[in-house]
């Protein structure tokens, strides 16, 4: 058994509104920049293509959009042990400042090896964002709310992500491409002075730092994987990295699957705007499960749930209002099934080692982001993504649901 004891989540309430309104709003608006960042080069890419801009081709276009993630995913490992180090406060200012700054250098790119270095650059700073994110809303949470103050802040996510696919429509035809990035790094700057002046560090980290010099743990990344974590971690890790192949997957794939079944391209695009209606509808629901339930049977179910309407969607449906109704509900349970592991993750690790666990978990997780897009791909260009996708993706939902099992409900 390790020698860190897991203290009791959502110790950080002082009492007061706004105590815990503006933590809440402040991770939601960071979070809404990652739904930016998943969107944002999807929806220059067209004109990137077209207009050759940069230099640009459709193979350096993928190789510029997998750097950006491979950036991410190691922004969100590494941000972990500084979180626990230096506090959540000024981990998420940093990593904000830095994906700001950092984005809008983007629009003034001279070539395509300079845009594909500074996404790299930015996803650093945006990877780190999330998991410090998460570890606040873990900690700012009341006692026994964990898991829907979690899923809430995730609905941010989404809605970055629409706002900007909608926000794209208008921009890119009247000011460029280049103004996509530079109104995601200016909305990412506006929030610093506010963040600044309102965003308090975790009462949780405090009480973990302030500890007697005896007892006090000092945050390593081994304590991650040792003793008794080392069969959490490996089990939620999993469960990470299959529950964002699920979502980056479907994401990406969707439209050209349900193209393929026989569905038109405008019922494919309708169809992905439903499957991420879904996706806040489920995490709504999830989180006030996940409290009243527990985190464990919760994420299993939600997985296993998945992996159900994920194989349905094989059948081919004479009824459109079917077909729209088994996306949304697919959408319910795939998307809301990964941010529930961040809950879990978030109620098993102490405070000294949370950020970290959190970190790690995203991060391994943004491997799957990578993996779900590249397998889809693969079905298709072999002519096989209906209805084999969909039979790929079930067994993924099957596997987490299969990791989890092995994570136990609580360490004590």
């Amino acid at each position: 058994m390790s020698s860190l004891q897991l203290p009791k989540t959502g110790t950080a309430k002082s009492g007061r509104t706004d105590s815990t309104m503006w933590p809440t709003l402040l991770c939601w608006i960071a979070v809404a920049l990652d739904g930016f960042d998943l969107v944002v080069l999807g929806a220059v890419i067209p004109t990137l293509s077209k207009s050759g801009a940069l230099g640009f081709t459709d193979s350096s276009l993928t190789v510029a959009s997998t750097v950006g993630l491979i950036g991410v995913g190691i922004g969100a490992v590494t941000i972990g042990p500084l979180a626990d180090r230096f506090g959540r406060r000024t981990s998420l200012i940093s990593s904000i400042a830095a994906f700001s700054v950092l984005t809008i250098a983007i629009a003034f790119a001279p070539n395509v090896e300079t845009f594909t270095a500074l996404r790299f650059l930015a996803g650093l700073g945006l990877g780190a964002c999330l998991p410090t994110a998460l570890a606040f809303m873990t900690e700012f949470a009341r006692p026994g709310r964990g898991g829907s103050a979690v899923t809430r802040m995730m609905t941010g996510y989404h809605v970055g992500a629409v706002l900007t696919a909608l926000l794209g429509l208008w921009v890119i035809e009247a000011y460029g491409w280049e103004a996509m990035f530079v109104i995601g790094g200016v909305a990412g700057l506006l929030t610093l002075p506010i963040m600044w002046a309102k965003l308090p560090e975790s009462e949780s980290y405090l009480a973990a730092k302030s500890a007697p010099a005896g007892t006090q743990a000092v945050s390593r990344s081994r304590d991650v994987v040792k003793g008794v974590y080392l069969r959490v971690s490996i089990g939620l890790w999993l469960a990470s990295f299959m529950g964002l192949l699920l979502v980056y997957g479907l994401n990406t794939w969707l439209p050209k699957i349900m193209g393929e079944a026989g569905y038109s391209i405008r019922a494919g695009t309708g169809l992905l705007l439903v499957l991420n209606v879904g996706a806040v509808i489920g995490l709504l629901i999830a989180g006030a499960i996940s409290d009243s339930r527990g985190n464990k049977p919760t994420v299993l179910a939600w997985f296993g749930l998945a992996a159900v309407f994920l194989a349905l969607l094989s059948i081919k449906m004479n009824s459109s209002l079917l077909v729209y109704a088994a996306v949304l509900l697919t959408g319910i349970f795939v998307f809301s099934a990964q941010v529930l592991v961040y809950a879990f993750v978030g109620h098993l690790y102490p405070a000294q080692i949370r950020g970290t666990a959190l970190g790690m978990a995203a991060g391994v997780g943004r491997v799957g982001a990578i993996v779900g897009p590249s397998i889809g791909g693969a079905m298709v260009t072999a002519g096989i993504a209906y209805p084999w996708g969909f039979y790929g993706f079930a067994l993924a939902a099957l596997l987490a649901v299969v990791a989890l099992a092995t994570v136990p409900a609580r360490i004590t």
